[in-house]
């Protein structure tokens, strides 16, 4: 049993700067000490060990995320301005059964079968990306290599014009920054919020083998969405299917770097490159934290956890947990043979809709890059996003060696 008296003075998960700093050191501390720890200066508990983390995003009835699922310190899912329009629910933020009808009405398109169709213009896209690079000279690697396949291709299966494409990762960033209280990001996230139900609803009358299609015609409740349903739908896809993938190449590429024997080992065998997505995933943990709302009063390793008590499951933590990744869980390592598949895309009715789509970027992405450049190195510092919700980095300076 935790003792709610614990406390940690340098833990301060609802600020976004806390991040800058290494919070795995904090997270070890709280895994042995407090793995469900009593935030009091916000109200909340935070779970470390993933056997905790994977109980309870299994158990919807008792820990719901309909009534919130953003880390933050008001608890509060967007900040509010003047001129956003109210918004509706996520499918973040449904419970069952609302959530599983919802989430079958785009299910179609990220079944295995359908993300296998997908490869060959993924793959055309990150040969196009790689393309760009200078070889010898100092370049983004975020904005060369991670940015465009993500973005390009969720706002090909949704089905924007290809001349706002890229008005797409701008929109995604604002997404990000909203959460964190960015208040002209919350405006712009307005000006999303309305382009995709116009966008909707030119799809209501002419329907399209695409998503927003599948979302304009779709009735999960027996009836056609409303617009801001259709909005926060799109909105939602676009966010989920574009942010975590970029950042999960952005951080799989510091990894190559941190470890070259790891990197010279893909080169040799390409074939371990699924395997290092994988552990790139469990280590990069592109969502730090989702959190849930005891609905009832109930236990976690025999501490008294009150209804209506918020309860936040850092992936981040539990994707390090000794006791699942043994004792060289804070290295990276693509021979790794885990105890349990990691959390990085989450698990239970909550798990990604797109773990499919971000595997299949993730390979080919790497695959193509070390083909073509086998060797690369930091020039510069890296620029990190300043957020509660994701692991990201904003700017990575590169030199890549033909």
């Amino acid at each position: 049993m935790t003792d709610k008296r614990y406390e940690l003075p340098d833990f301060h998960p609802e600020d976004p700067a806390w991040y800058l700093r290494d919070p795995h050191s904090i997270y070890a501390r709280l895994r042995r000490d407090a793995p469900v720890y009593w935030h009091e200066p916000s109200g909340f508990w935070f779970l470390t060990r993933h056997k905790d983390v994977f109980g309870v995003s299994k158990d919807p009835r008792t820990f719901c995320s309909g009534k919130g699922f953003v880390l933050s310190s008001s608890h509060d899912e967007m900040p509010e301005a003047a001129d956003l329009p109210q918004i509706p629910p996520s499918i973040l933020g449904m419970d069952p059964p609302d959530h599983t009808r919802f989430r079958k009405v785009v299910t179609r398109f990220f079944t295995p079968a359908a993300i296998r169709r997908l490869e060959a213009r993924v793959r055309e896209i990150a040969r196009e990306s790689i393309d760009a690079i200078e070889p010898g000279e100092v370049v983004d690697f975020v904005e060369l290599v991670s940015v465009p396949l993500p973005v390009l291709v969720i706002a090909e299966m949704l089905g924007v014009p290809t001349s706002e494409q890229r008005q797409f990762k701008e929109w995604s960033d604002d997404l990000i920054a909203a959460n964190d209280g960015d208040l002209e990001a919350v405006a712009r996230v307005g000006q999303l919020f309305a382009y995709m139900i116009a966008q909707a609803l030119d799809r209501r009358k002419d329907p399209r083998d695409d998503l927003l299609s599948a979302v304009a015609t779709g009735q999960p409740n027996g009836s056609l969405l409303e617009d801001g349903q259709l909005g926060i739908f799109g909105m939602t896809l676009l966010g989920a299917g574009n942010e975590t993938t970029r950042n999960l190449i952005s951080g799989g590429g510091e990894l190559l770097m941190a470890y070259p024997e790891q990197r010279a080992a893909l080169v040799r065998d390409p074939s371990l490159i699924p395997a290092a997505v994988e552990e790139m995933v469990r280590w990069v943990s592109p969502i730090k934290s989702f959190r849930r709302t005891a609905t009832r009063d109930t236990e976690i390793r025999g501490q008294k956890i009150a209804e209506g008590d918020f309860v936040v499951l850092s992936y981040s933590a539990a994707n390090r947990d000794q006791e699942i990744y043994g004792e060289d869980a804070d290295a990276f390592d693509v021979y790794r043979k885990p105890g349990a598949p990691h959390l990085g895309f989450g698990v239970g009715q909550h798990v990604c809709l797109g773990a499919h789509l971000a595997r299949l970027e993730g390979r080919v992405i790497f695959e193509e890059l070390l083909a073509r450049y086998p060797t690369f190195e930091l020039a510069g510092e890296i620029e990190r996003v300043r957020s509660t919700l994701i692991n990201g980095i904003e700017r990575m300076p590169v030199i890549f060696h033909a």
